[in-house]
């Protein structure tokens, strides 16, 4: 029979993580094999989510005439 579940090691007990169907004052054969902890990508912050999003439009007056450009109306 093979029966795969995770524990836990609290330094000094292994903890199952979840019900197990196994006999008490019975010996057991058990294979530890690490599990990687997945690393998790550092939060990005809003300049950055935003500086990603940018696209060169070919528009070189776009901060001073953008009225002109959203809206349509006449350039200053």
């Amino acid at each position: 029979m093979v029966y795969t579940l995770y524990a836990t090691y609290d330094g000094h007990v292994l903890t199952p993580e979840g019900e197990v169907d196994l006999l008490p004052n019975h010996r057991y054969l058990i294979q530890i094999e690490s599990q990687q902890q997945e690393k998790q990508e550092p939060k990005k912050n809003v300049l950055q989510r935003l500086s990603e999003r940018a696209m060169d439009l070919g528009v070189s007056d776009l901060a001073s005439q953008h009225d002109h450009y959203l809206y349509g109306t006449e350039k200053r």
